[in-house]
């Protein structure tokens, strides 16, 4: 897959269906880029790359050799504890450790891997390993999506890989299938997760008893996630292909079918959580991360493996609202399936990381620079992708799993461009890894990639993964022992061959109903775009589009003014939705010289604004200090913190006393959308966090949801009132007259006392009123928001 020339000679060899020969037209363009020559694109040498590539094998011998020395059997290595993690003998993580299931997890997972490291001596052991002391008739409850892509994934990849030298003759004589036997009984040992009404499966299952069985200690389950439910169908249609049995791929399209049939017709969207018995929606949360991401990713992939146009069209139309309302470039947000105008949450989770690669699947090469290059001055700033992290590329979580989804963009992209630049990227990828979190005994995840503190833990994908992208991304064909274009990654990055449409038939009953396609539908839906949408005659396409967002965290950026700056505006259906965009970020239009018949200047695809500071002269509104003041014991009014006033909602001034209630958190955090909690917010002042939508927007819906006062938090760490001028709120432009309650600002450093403060003494009650009418003015000299 990874070399569209020789993956597209392969197709018309085995002689597949035109559909399929459609998507893989030859890119030879995709070579040509290769030819960028500016000074930041250093050709790596072939012994600067041989460097490299030997490292990464030194770093996975470490890795292997720590599993098999220190931990082998169990299912993980613990890297800092220098021994296994068992299931039940460690203290329980809760769901991490429904992907233990005392069937030595690592080592299935890694077995294809080994091959592709050329480690061929070590795979025939391993295989050896696994038919001899791995049972998968536990008494164990598993996710069984882990369980599907990690190790129904790695016993199909190590079969395939088995097989495969096996008949080149020299190797593996001795195999007999056991590997696909072994798949074909876990398989079977999954299938009852999938006894629903709607044919969703169960999110867990017991190896031995099933769901349903009085033993099983499962079954109780209503929901399962996007991704869980829609990410089987690679695993499952080769193991029907493969046995000749045609149950596993018909359930794993049913659940595809009930998914694609659930989504919002209006958006085209998916939620994040679903109910497994009538598939209703539990949480409504669209976007490409965690919850959802490699349902997507099994669209495409099923149609490149399986030659299925069904799941092409069906990639299509949601690529479509993708882009539409959830690509931001660099940006992907979250929005609500029903509502996609309206953005969630502030953050993006490190599984979107991933999304790139898929883009080059897809063809689409301009967001996918975009994004991953605003993904790798997030690695800049933090040595490595936080498992979340804000829209202004602050750490949300800390936590580093050694998640191989960025590394994996990175060589897609390499794949796709020959750009030398992503060489470099993967090998800051490497040298971070072997200086923050190589132990003795492995490599550890990071707890906190502010502290760099570790954490007990080594994830099977490290060594499924990372260690097989990186490889890959330093290797010339030539040098691997396999034809690495003639198979498929999962998700997991498992290999299996694209020939299975063709070498084994679809089973009988397994074709699904093909979605209306609009007539309209672009001219390279089902081909890879032409040399001209991807590439105007400019060998330094990738690069130009990088520059933009070289300095995008801030990080090595130099202090510059520009009196007039051009934005640029997604060009969407009409004229007014770039209008709107702005109308809700605050800015108002006025036409100036140039502009003509009120009209914004437009381009292929893009609105370009012209942005003019202008210095006015009307004398600036004095802002009238506001306080929340701390009543309830132990704090008795001695903790004043300084805020904020808005211009809109209740004047604390003409109020003689302020407003007194007790505090409460909304959630979402962020308070742009409908209010999960409305049964504690009534008749409490809420906490919200700035950020994702106006000010305006978050006081509606907390005032619908029975807030008596709303304290708004800075969202810019830090941020503090002693060195940052305070600032009046102002509303959305429109008529705010119906925000009727008290409204106050906080910077982050005294908003961190307030929720310090609720999570110590879960009751808090605050006044919101002016800083001249605090209680106690005549003895407090001064504002002390640090006291406790």
């Amino acid at each position: 897959m990874q070399d569209y020339t020789k993956t597209n000679r392969l197709y018309w060899e085995l002689g597949i269906h035109s559909g399929a020969v459609r998507m893989f037209k030859v890119l030879v363009i995709f070579s040509l880029l290769g030819w960028a020559t500016c000074p930041e694109n250093h050709i790596m040498t072939a012994g600067e790359k041989t460097l490299i590539r030997h490292q990464i094998i030194e770093m996975f011998d470490h890795a292997y050799g720590s599993y098999m020395k220190y931990a082998y059997p169990a299912d993980e290595l613990m890297p800092l504890s220098c021994r296994g993690r068992v299931r039940d003998q460690e203290p329980t993580r809760g769901d991490i450790d429904d992907s233990l299931g005392k069937f030595s997890l690592t080592l299935i997972d890694t077995l294809d891997t080994l091959v592709v490291l050329n480690k061929l001596d070590e795979f025939e052991d391993a295989v050896r390993k696994t038919v001899k002391d791995v049972r998968l008739d536990n008494d164990v409850v598993v996710s069984v999506f882990e369980t599907n892509i990690r190790v129904l994934g790695g016993l199909l990849g190590g079969h395939v890989m088995a097989d495969l030298l096996r008949q080149r003759g020299r190797r593996m004589q001795w195999y007999r299938d056991e590997l696909l036997h072994m798949a074909t009984e876990l398989g079977q040992r999954l299938l009852p997760a999938f006894n629903t009404t709607s044919g969703l499966p169960y999110p867990k299952v017991n190896l031995r008893y099933g769901v349903l069985n009085p033993l099983s200690r499962t079954g109780n389950e209503s929901s399962t996630c996007t991704a869980c439910a829609g990410t089987m169908i690679l695993e499952f249609a080769a193991l029907s292909r493969l046995s000749g049995d045609s149950v596993f791929e018909e359930n794993a399209r049913k659940a595809l079918d009930v998914l694609w049939e659930r989504r919002q017709k209006g958006s085209n969207l998916v939620g994040t959580v679903i109910n497994i018995h009538n598939g209703e929606w539990l949480r409504r949360e669209s976007g490409v991360g965690a919850g959802i991401d490699s349902y997507y990713e099994y669209l495409m992939k099923a149609y490149i493996l399986l030659g299925d146009n069904v799941f092409l069209e069906r990639f299509n139309i949601h690529y479509s609202a993708i882009m539409k309302y959830i690509s931001q470039p660099p940006l992907l947000l979250n929005v609500h399936m029903h509502n996609p105008t309206v953005s969630v949450r502030s953050w993006m989770d490190s599984l979107q990381a991933f999304f790139p690669g898929l883009q080059v699947l897809r063809g689409d090469l301009k967001p996918a620079i975009e994004t991953h290059e605003m993904l790798y001055q997030v690695t800049k700033q933090h040595k490595f992708l936080p498992e979340a992290f804000t829209t202004e590329f602050r750490v949300h979580w800390g936590q580093h799993l050694l998640r191989p989804e960025f590394a994996e963009s990175t060589y897609y992209l390499y794949k796709a461009t020959g750009d030398p630049y992503y060489l470099r990227v993967g090998q800051s990828i490497v040298e971070k890894l072997n200086s923050y979190a190589r132990v003795p005994c492995g490599f550890a995840a990071v707890e906190d990639v502010r502290t760099g503190t570790h954490e007990d833990r080594m994830d099977s994908f490290f060594l499924a993964e990372m260690f097989k992208y990186l490889y890959l991304l330093f290797t010339e064909k030539s040098q691997l022992p396999i034809d690495i274009d003639k198979y498929i990654f999962t998700t997991e990055a498992h290999l299996l061959p694209v020939s299975l449409s063709i070498t084994q038939p679809p089973c009988p009953g397994n074709n699904t109903e093909s979605p209306h396609v609009s007539p309209e539908e672009d001219l390279f839906t089902h081909s890879c775009p032409s040399t001209e949408t991807l590439f105007p005659n400019n060998p330094s396409f990738a690069k130009t589009i990088r520059d933009g967002y070289k300095y995008l965290t801030g990080v090595g950026r130099a202090f510059q003014t520009f009196p007039v700056r051009e934005i640029q505006l997604p060009l969407q259906d009409n004229l007014m939705e770039p209008i709107e965009f702005l109308k809700q970020m605050g800015i108002s239009l006025t036409q100036i010289n140039g502009a003509r018949h009120g009209r914004l200047k437009h381009h292929k695809g893009v609105y370009r604004v012209k942005l003019v500071a202008e210095l006015s002269t009307t004398p600036e509104e004095e802002v009238v200090p506001h306080v929340v003041q701390l009543i309830s014991p132990p704090f008795l009014g001695r903790t004043v913190l300084v805020a904020g006033p808005a211009k809109f909602g209740m004047d604390l001034t003409k109020q003689e006393h302020g407003v007194k209630g007790s505090i409460v958190k909304a959630s979402p955090f962020t308070a742009c959308g409908p209010i999960d909690n409305p049964e504690q917010i009534l008749g409490r002042i809420a906490l919200a966090l700035r950020g994702d939508c106006m000010f305006a927007v978050k006081a509606r819906w907390l005032q619908a949801a029975g807030a008596i006062g709303i304290i708004f938090m800075d969202h810019r760490e830090g941020s503090n009132s002693e060195e940052t001028p305070l600032f009046q709120m102002v509303g959305d432009g429109d008529s705010n007259e119906d925000i009727t309650l008290p409204l106050v600002f906080l910077f982050s450093r005294e908003g961190s006392v307030l929720t310090a403060a609720l999570e110590e003494h879960k009751n808090v009650d605050v006044l919101l009123l002016p800083k001249k009418k605090q209680l106690g003015q005549d003895k407090t000299k001064k504002t002390h928001w640090h006291e406790h």
